[in-house]
């Protein structure tokens, strides 16, 4: 991918002053019913839709909400809820596998700690960043594929690897807009800076965006 021309501090404080006055309050669009249900949900979402996901949570998650009633169902149950997922099979045994580390060793609990988050089978900085920010609150910017290509799309904190865009977009995002950034980030990814064809003529942050090849309307 090309790397645009930085943008510029006020220019990303305006970025985000938009977005947030567009929708105040985003929200993760997976489904899920406690911080356990959210956690299995974002490991299931690897190379996923949400939507894919969300539909095949639907009944899972009514009937298993704790990591003792994921053990009970066991793998070859859980597959059968799944199996419309990508690498279903793989996901199926990282989240009995974590399951069962939540109750060996966080009494059932999913923890507030990167570290121990990422000790999970199938969790990664990833995973462990919408969980801290989703379920904890915490300002964390989890670095997924529609993050990674606004972000060099942009100019708003190019990088080469996710890790790098998501520490520039530490030091680069101002902290009133920290807590929702991750999820205006993807939102915006995900329906307007689209892969194929950004949604330039729709964008409302357009003219501040550093991407050369803008999309024109029809």
């Amino acid at each position: 991918m090309t790397r645009a021309t930085l943008m510029t501090k006020p220019d990303i404080a305006e970025f985000f002053r938009r977005l947030a006055e567009r929708l105040p309050e985003p929200e993760t669009e997976l489904q899920y019913r406690n911080t356990y249900t959210l956690l299995v949900a974002v490991v299931l979402s690897a190379q996923a839709t949400d939507v894919g996901v969300n539909r095949a949570t639907k009944a899972l998650f009514k009937a298993v909400d704790t990591p003792e009633k994921m053990v009970k169902l066991g793998e070859a149950g859980l597959v059968q809820h799944i199996k419309t997922i990508g690498l279903y099979r793989n996901k199926a045994k990282n989240v009995i596998a974590l399951s069962r580390m939540l109750i060996e060793h966080h009494g059932g609990e999913v923890p507030r700690d990167r570290a121990a988050l990422e000790a999970l089978p199938g969790v990664g900085r990833k995973t462990a960043n919408v969980v801290l920010n989703v379920a904890f609150g915490e300002p964390t910017i989890a670095v997924d594929t529609h993050i990674f290509r606004v972000s060099n799309r942009t100019g708003l904190a190019p990088g080469k690897d996710v890790v790098e865009v998501e520490k520039k977009l530490e030091k680069r995002v101002p902290d009133e807009y920290r807590m929702h950034a991750h999820h205006w980030l993807i939102l915006h990814g995900r329906y307007v800076c689209k892969a194929r064809k950004p949604d330039c003529p729709a964008c409302p942050v357009s003219d501040l965006c550093r991407f050369k090849a803008k999309t024109v309307a029809v």
